[in-house]
């Protein structure tokens, strides 16, 4: 089959799958494996190059509704009636599930059911340890600086966070995503802050950025030196590696409880 990502995490879902020998083009932003690095790029997941993309023929687009603005492509690809599947998960769960639409929609949907239980098992081995975790630290994410976003109750970050041992300061809120303001963060002080921007390279994001803001420094996370750059790929993308980046969040925050969990091997094939 002829298939065509327009989304990093879909891309990372097809490898999990083991599909990406059928990539034949993917997004600007899909960066991994490696082993796509040849392919053909189709502009940023916000610009699709359609045209192009309709000229490459493939048999199914994997689009996403992750993040806001993706709508036109989903547009774009019902107009010219090109075969395509929208993944727009917002759970752990979700994203087991997408693992298994994804197996039905390419033919493989043993190995996929493989996968997804899996991801799951790992998700519950990690979820009973979180559970049992005497202190929760409270944790702020920031995925946008200006204006402000931050993952809320309906979202992975959430889960990621609670499997760790942990809290979403913003957990109380019923949405995926949350634009906030910088006195809210403060009022909330929360015992971490990371810094995961989407779509930003991570050498590029500096805890200086959050230092200037007014109060920063009274910041319960900045008195204790607990303001951490994060692997936006690790946290920020709604694919299997978000296991990877719990287990990294659960050693960082409870370094005993989680000591002796190791990943899946499939987890790191690539």
């Amino acid at each position: 089959m002829k298939i065509i990502s327009i989304c990093p995490s879909n891309t990372e879902l097809l490898t999990y799958l083991q599909l990406e020998n059928q990539l034949i083009a993917v997004d600007d932003f899909s960066d991994w494996p490696s082993s796509i690095s040849h392919l053909p790029r189709l502009g940023p997941d916000l610009s699709i190059n359609m045209d192009l993309l309709e000229s490459m023929e493939p048999e199914l687009v994997i689009a996403s509704l992750s993040v806001p603005g993706m709508e036109k492509n989903i547009e774009e690809l019902e107009q010219r009636k090109i075969p395509h599947i929208v993944l727009n998960p917002s759970s752990l769960q979700e994203i087991a599930n997408d693992l298994r639409i994804l197996g039905e929609a390419c033919g493989v949907l043993e190995r996929a059911e493989k996968r997804a239980a899996e991801f799951e098992s790992f998700v519950a081995i990690m979820k009973n340890i979180g559970e049992n975790c005497k202190i929760k630290p409270s944790l702020y994410w920031e995925w946008w600086p200006n204006p402000i976003f931050t993952p809320g109750g309906v979202n992975w970050l959430t889960e990621v966070s609670e499997i760790a041992g942990a809290v979403n300061v913003f957990a109380d809120v019923e949405l995926a995503s949350v634009q906030t303001d910088w006195h809210d963060v403060l009022k909330r002080d929360a015992d971490y802050a990371f810094l995961a921007w989407v779509g930003v390279q991570h050498h590029r994001i500096k805890p200086g950025h959050l230092l200037k803001r007014p109060g920063a420094l009274d910041m319960t996370a900045v008195k204790l030196d607990h303001l951490h750059v994060m692997e936006e790929w690790l946290y920020c993308r709604p694919s299997p590696r978000l296991l990877e980046g719990a287990l990294k969040l659960s050693l960082l925050l409870h370094p005993r409880e989680y000591k002796d969990l190791t990943l899946p091997e499939w987890v790191y094939e690539k």
